[in-house]
């Protein structure tokens, strides 16, 4: 059975997106379970543009991304509101996740940074580079995907397939 996992790092400048797919096969001791990489990328507005047309930028392309990966669980990371510099914004693109989420229906989960990087590394304090490490060494890549954003919403969809696992 496949389970598709639509990983966000919410952002109105930048939002990362990474989109994976979960094999679980068999019962018992011959049970399987693979993941694979689908597609990861960010979606971006110019921070010239005027807020409104960000955010449907924003709300447009979150809708062609759940058309396109058909996720069965959309994983975002939780706002925090320690960086206080951008958080109104990130919270505005974050309502636009909200909304188009609740408009396909899908379930949503949220992690903290913490949460995925103890999920993902093991460890809560583990750094930026050791969290990419692991998202290339999970998903069989040759290469830590990029841009950082990319990375980040990889890590969150890692993380909710290894909360399902259990």
């Amino acid at each position: 059975m496949e389970k598709r996992i639509l990983g966000l790092d919410p952002g109105l400048a930048t939002l990362g997106f990474g989109a994976i797919a979960a094999q679980t096969g068999g019962t018992g001791r011959s049970r399987s379970e693979t993941v694979s990489l689908l597609d990861f990328g960010i979606i971006q507005t110019p921070a010239k543009t005027d807020l409104g047309q960000r955010l449907c930028t924003i709300y447009e392309d979150m809708h062609a991304l759940i058309e396109q990966f058909k996720p069965d669980l959309v994983a975002a990371e939780k706002l925090f509101f320690y960086r206080m510099g951008n958080t109104i914004l990130v919270a505005q693109a974050r309502g636009i996740i909200l909304l188009v989420v609740a408009q396909h229906q899908l379930p949503l989960v949220e992690y903290t940074p913490a949460q995925i990087k103890q999920g993902i590394t093991g460890y809560g304090n583990a750094d930026k580079y050791d969290v990419q490490q692991a998202v290339a060494r999970e998903l069989n890549l040759e290469t830590i995907p990029k841009p950082d954003d990319a990375a980040d919403a990889l890590a969150v969809a890692l993380t909710a397939w290894f909360q399902m696992e259990h």
